[in-house]
């Protein structure tokens, strides 16, 4: 949880200054401007942030594979003897279908004495389970022309909108505190919430490149989706 800076509109009529646990606060004691509910008191306004994490139950992976060879109908048949290699392997694995573009070759090298090679490349995405997490990354890191680019936690179905509504119940408490606190603090009687701006509300799917090694990968040390939701509230204090 982070509390943005709280501030207060300002008037000709400044009443003074107050430093809270959030930041600097700007009293004023006139109604807030014209087209907006009108608060006979000090108008506070302030910014809370929630963030939270959901469990993995699924990963997004994507292989690159690769073949070089000294022309392109060498490259390319490498290339395909790759492929149907990492199809038979991942296949089993994958949650649904594998998606594999069209292939894209080009030349490289030339130079300094290197002689110029063909090089040809696809790749190959689906999704695994937690079960076969660590058996995907296994098998990208010990084929021949095979790199894992990288894996993109997903989270259990329903799980994004039940972490948004807590995270949404979460910030207006913590505003409802924050406003609380400063209303006591000035000697006020009562606080009344005037508006709620929403921002955010996006799950974020972290992704982290991994490399084959003797032990086990557990799911559960995968990063986290993440989730964040952002509200802009004005509260009248009078």
């Amino acid at each position: 949880m982070v509390l943005a800076p709280v501030r207060l509109l300002c008037s000709p009529l400044m009443l003074g200054w107050l430093v809270g646990a959030s930041g600097l606060m700007a009293l004023a004691s006139t109604p807030a401007h014209a087209g907006e509910l009108r608060c006979d008191g000090t108008l506070l306004q302030l910014s809370v942030q929630e963030r939270g994490e959901m469990r993995s139950e699924r990963f997004r992976f994507s292989l690159q594979v690769e073949a070089e060879a000294g022309t392109p109908s060498a490259a390319m048949d490498q290339l395909n003897e790759r492929l149907a290699t990492v199809r038979s392997r991942v296949r089993s694995l994958s949650l649904g279908e594998l998606q594999i573009p069209a292939p894209r070759s080009y030349s490289t090298g030339g130079s300094a004495g290197k002689p110029r090679l063909q090089r040809a490349t696809t790749s190959v995405s689906g999704e695994v389970g937690r079960p076969n997490y660590d058996a995907l990354i296994q098998i990208a890191g010990r084929l021949p022309g095979v790199e894992l680019r990288g894996m993109s936690s997903l989270a259990e179905a329903g799980s994004e909108k039940k972490l948004e509504d807590e995270l949404l119940r979460r910030a207006l408490q913590q505003g409802k505190r924050q406003a609380g606190t400063t209303s006591a603090a000035l000697d006020l009687k009562q606080v009344r919430l005037m508006r709620i701006d929403k921002r955010g509300g996006t799950a974020h799917k972290p992704s982290v490149t991994y490399r084959a090694a003797a032990q086990k990968f557990d799911p559960g040390e995968a990063p986290k989706p993440r989730q964040s939701i952002t509200l802009n509230l004005d509260y009248c204090l009078f």
